[in-house]
């Protein structure tokens, strides 16, 4: 039954690949999260005077500030190609506020939107009205370069020393899925970084983005890549990262859905995923 959980797991990825896009591929994947066949209305935003949205400085690669301290990141490039797909660039506004402020700012009318990595859970959703995931966080294997390994991972690390941090929603989905490594728990990334990077464990097991920015760092001295996977699995590391508006609005969240699936479609999202995550995390 487990072997048949983490096969299913594994194959959660086709749906969130290009077509002719492997797992395996050197070039970085992109993910895709709307189904081509869909087809999502275009609302009528002809009576929003503006649209606002509210994000931060603090979250590099998503939203922060660059050395002419200008707003930048992903949030912020996605934000103006969402205006530009609702023909709203004269209407857009990008404002950035401390975090505890956003949801203030939102309720009091100061903005329309959220857009600063707030994840759609039980209960974020009983404050906001959410957008579709525009992104997920994979879990991922990270390995040696000098000592590859390939899927099947399930088959090829059993009764080997796999680190994961201790406590975390990744330890459990390492003990559910992947049972029959030797689990070695570490106490924080850096920890996990270094015990992979001299050997004492033949994989380090946890969130793929962060992972990926460790691959792309010069602490990593480039020793090391992602193995197998990514593993989608929403019951442990949520449904991921959506755009939030004020619990009664009906329309906003619909529209940013049409502009999102648009962008997606015509390769808008795979440009900003490539220029922010140069080494991918699917």
């Amino acid at each position: 039954m487990r072997l048949r959980t983490v096969a299913a797991l594994s194959f959660l990825l086709a749906g969130l690949l290009q077509p002719g896009q492997s797992v395996f591929a050197e070039e970085p994947v992109i993910p895709l999260l709307w189904d081509a066949k869909e087809r999502l209305p275009r609302p009528d935003l002809s009576a929003l005077p503006r649209l606002r949205f509210l994000t931060t400085t603090d979250f590099p690669p998503f939203n922060f500030l660059d050395g002419q301290a200008r707003l930048s990141g992903f949030h912020v490039d996605l934000a103006r190609a969402i205006c530009a797909r609702l023909d709203l660039a004269d209407k857009c506004q990008i404002q950035a506020l401390p975090w505890d402020e956003l949801q203030e700012a939102l309720e009091k009318g100061e903005g329309e939107a959220i857009i600063a990595g707030l994840a759609a859970t039980a209960e974020t959703r009983a404050t906001y009205a959410f957008s579709r995931p525009y992104l997920q966080f994979p879990a991922r294997f990270a390995v040696q370069k000098s000592r590859p390994l390939a899927e099947p991972l399930h088959d090829r690390l059993q009764d080997r020393p796999v680190g994961v941090i201790v406590g975390s929603a990744h330890e459990r989905m390492l003990q559910d899925y992947f049972s029959a490594v030797k689990i070695v728990p570490l106490p924080d990334e850096d920890a996990l970084h270094a015990e992979l990077k001299a050997g004492r464990i033949d994989a380090a097991f946890g969130d793929g983005m962060r992972l990926s920015f460790w691959l792309a760092g010069a602490e990593s001295e480039k020793c090391c890549r992602f193995a197998g996977g990514p593993y989608i699995a929403p019951e442990y590391l949520g449904t991921g990262l959506a755009i939030a508006t004020r619990a009664d609005d009906a329309l906003l969240p619909a529209a940013f859905d049409y502009a999102l699936q648009e962008i997606s479609a015509k390769g808008i999202f795979a440009e900003l995923y490539l220029r922010y995550f140069p080494i991918g995390f699917y």
